[in-house]
């Protein structure tokens, strides 16, 4: 466990109150969680640390909070999909990811995953909500992922993916996976762990009630993709005669510990029953426009009082781009500026993302810098030519924050990189690894994929 951190010299943005702002602020962490926030004048005079960090002027934050995200897809970068370019979000499954992730092995888990979490230290983003899949390298994967989580210094929810597309077997292997790692999830202190599943549209009522049964006396919830594309939807009508949410409220997965990613084609009625169920839905902008699948309608989702929150769905872990995106895509999708307000990106990236994390987190709950939160933080090295003031921060984030800036991320009181510089893994050797299984990786799914053409 850390020691005592006393972080000095900045400007503290706690977000607790809005975007509540102290000038000349300081911070004092003890054994990975925040004690106090305050003037630096005043915390330095009661406090002395093992550890001292002069923030310089920079700007002092929580760190920030995926809320859904592909550590298995890092890979994928740069690779070219054989044949003519997908027409649609149901071919790039088909062709891209589903022989992808047949194609990993488990050291291709391990670094797909370290090469994640080395850019998710540099930008900053110290929680992470992950979805995996690698049917070929299933048993144990999580441990995997989650030792090269714990390798990092960061924290993570980790869950595999439950899915008919292997077969019976598989589904089965899956849901054991699920189950084993729920458990053993709660012997470590910076992972947590949900339930797994893919989307309704690879799922049979079968499997659905197997991992509802499985499930069962573990205090867990699940994480699922819905109605991504309209192709979800409509499978679900032919299997079951219903819309993808009311097929699985039907089925017990939805409710206060349940993760429904994207959301983006659901009707009236299906927010409704989310709103009532009280589950939580994931926004992925960068992704939704990557696969052209629409925008979902966050703002009235928000008004309905559903919790969305941000996600990357595997991009970067730069999560300020991802809020630049959500701030940009819904004004030109509605073709009306006043779309999508600052203070929704803020209500969706920080308060939601910060709410759902402390689900899985509650003793040191993340993405607040208040007394008693998990000491995950941040210092963004930014000196704006205009009055930075509460009211204008989330504008200030979205116009003027460049990941370039964040110098040091601190999780659970641990300093993972200061002055831009990692202290816990080596950046060095997971990029030259990475290339040499990436390439091989490459060759196994082009196999895979080159038949599908």
């Amino acid at each position: 466990m850390a020691g005592s951190l006393l972080i000095t010299n900045g400007t503290v943005i706690t977000w607790e109150h809005e975007s509540e702002l102290i000038e000349k602020g300081a911070v004092y962490v003890e054994d990975g969680r925040i004690v106090e926030v305050g003037a630096a004048s005043e915390i330095e005079s009661r406090y002395q640390a093992d550890e001292r960090i002069d923030a310089r002027g920079q700007l002092i934050m929580p760190g920030n909070i995926c809320a859904h995200t592909h550590f298995y897809g890092a890979f994928a970068r740069g690779m070219a999909i054989p044949g003519p370019a997908p027409k649609d979000f149901p071919e790039i499954l088909e062709r891209l990811w589903w022989p992808l992730d047949q194609a990993l092995h488990e050291e291709d888990v391990r670094y797909s995953t370290l090469v994640c979490l080395v850019d998710a230290i540099k930008h900053g983003t110290t929680t992470l909500i992950d979805h995996h899949a690698s049917p070929n390298a299933l048993a144990g994967s999580l441990d995997v992922i989650a030792n090269a989580v714990d390798e990092a210094g960061l924290r993570a929810v980790l869950c595999y993916e439950v899915t008919d597309r292997y077969g019976p077997e598989s589904a089965r292997a899956s849901i054991e996976e699920n189950v084993r790692f729920l458990k053993a999830a709660k012997e470590r202190p910076n992972i947590a762990a949900t339930f797994g599943l893919h989307a309704s549209l690879t799922v049979s009522d079968e499997t659905l009630a197997a991992c509802v049964e499985a499930a069962e006396g573990l205090e867990t919830g699940f994480h699922i993709h819905v109605a991504e594309h309209e192709a979800d939807e409509y499978d679900s009508l032919n299997k079951s005669g219903m819309r993808v949410v009311d097929r699985l409220e039907k089925a017990g997965i939805l409710g206060e510990r349940t993760i429904v990613a994207h959301c983006v084609h659901t009707d009236v009625r299906e927010i409704e029953i989310l709103r009532d169920t009280r589950t939580w839905v994931t926004h992925q902008p960068r992704s939704n426009m990557n696969n052209a699948v629409g925008a979902a309608d966050i703002e009235g989702m928000l008004r309905m009082g559903i919790p969305v929150c941000l996600g990357n769905d595997g991009f970067s872990n730069n999560m300020w781009a991802e809020w630049k995106t959500a701030y940009l895509l819904h004004k030109v999708w509605h073709r009306d500026p006043r779309r999508a307000n600052g203070m929704d990106i803020v209500r969706m990236a920080i308060h939601n993302n910060a709410a759902l994390a402390s689900t899985f987190f509650p003793e040191t709950p993340p993405g607040l810098l208040i007394s008693g939160s998990a000491a995950d933080i941040i210092l963004v090295d930014y000196h704006p030519t205009t009055p930075l003031t509460a009211g204008n921060l989330p504008w200030h984030i979205i116009f003027g924050f460049e990941a370039s800036m964040v110098t040091t991320t601190i999780a659970a009181g641990r300093v993972l990189m200061k002055d831009r510089e990692l202290l816990t893994l080596d950046e060095a050797e997971i990029t030259a690894r990475s290339r040499e299984l990436a390439s091989a990786t490459w060759e196994r799914y082009n196999a895979i994929a080159g038949k599908l053409v």
